[in-house]
């Protein structure tokens, strides 16, 4: 078994990520652990003495604060533990380029500026809106997510408010009318998610089985219920002229890019 060690100055998540995407690739015998706030000499001594099996460890590390990485390199070196930094040599190129110094400020990414502000007011706006629960949303949300029961809309959401996008969905079925506010807004804002009927029974049918208590009666994942609340939500999509998604076994992060892109969404911040 490898152990990546995800090391960072900050919270780690950045150095996390890439770790996953690293252990990913490899399916299994790679586990990925976080170790945020290493911050001096004293932290390094303390994380890199913690590790027993030296020749199956790689770090992954996001350090920012210059001494304190070159002191973790030192340390690896030395122990014989491999280490890659992943924010030093890109922090370097920009620097060459811009023909200035770095800050050298750990967690800048997460400060608490205005872009802050915004992500948490999308969080707030996606819950307080989540599957319809007030129409009066419609109309200052920068996207508006319509599609059947488990098509990945409350994550969504989630995720585009994360990127200080103001998301709600609104629930497709055929016995609930659709608001007629959805008729007044710009189209482009309105995106429909479909899916595959077999994946979606699948789907379905695997929610069920968490709650015993349901009858195995259901309709929620009768295929020829499930043929015709699709056959209506195409309907209503191509009546409403939104841009559609098949998100039939496609990852919320590859949606919400096509959603993102689809809506001229940048997400550059300038520093």
């Amino acid at each position: 078994m490898v152990t990546i060690y995800a090391v960072s100055d900050s919270i780690g998540e950045t150095a996390e990520q890439v770790a996953r995407a690293t252990a990913c690739q490899f399916y299994d015998n790679i586990k990925v652990q976080r170790v945020p706030y290493i911050k001096s000499f004293e932290d390094v001594n303390e994380f890199i003495n913690k590790i027993e099996d030296r020749e199956n460890t790689m770090i992954i590390s996001t350090i920012v604060l210059v001494d304190v990485r070159e002191f973790l390199v030192q340390r690896c070196i030395e122990t014989g533990i491999h280490i890659m930094n992943v924010l030093g040599p890109c922090i370097s190129v920009a620097s060459r380029i811009l023909n200035k110094l770095p800050d050298y400020k750990p967690g800048a990414v997460w400060e608490m500026d205005s872009e802050y502000y915004k992500k948490i007011e999308a969080m707030e706006f996606a819950i307080q809106y989540d599957d319809s629960k007030d129409h009066s949303g419609i109309k200052n949300a920068d996207v508006i997510l319509v599609g059947l029961s488990r098509t990945s809309k409350t994550p969504l959401c989630i995720y585009l408010a994360n990127k200080g996008i103001k998301a709600l969905n609104i629930p497709i079925m055929p016995e609930v009318p659709i608001p007629n506010e959805l008729f007044e807004v710009d189209r482009k804002k309105i995106i429909g998610l479909t899916i595959d009927p077999m994946h979606l029974i699948e789907i379905r049918r695997h929610r069920i089985d968490k709650f015993s208590k349901l009858s195995t009666e259901i309709q929620y994942a009768n295929a020829e219920r499930v043929l015709d609340e699709l056959e209506f939500a195409d309907r209503l999509m191509r009546k409403l002229n939104c841009k559609i998604i098949d998100v039939t076994k496609r990852a919320i992060e590859d949606t919400a890019l096509i959603i993102m892109e689809h809506i001229g969404y940048m997400g550059l911040k300038q520093y």
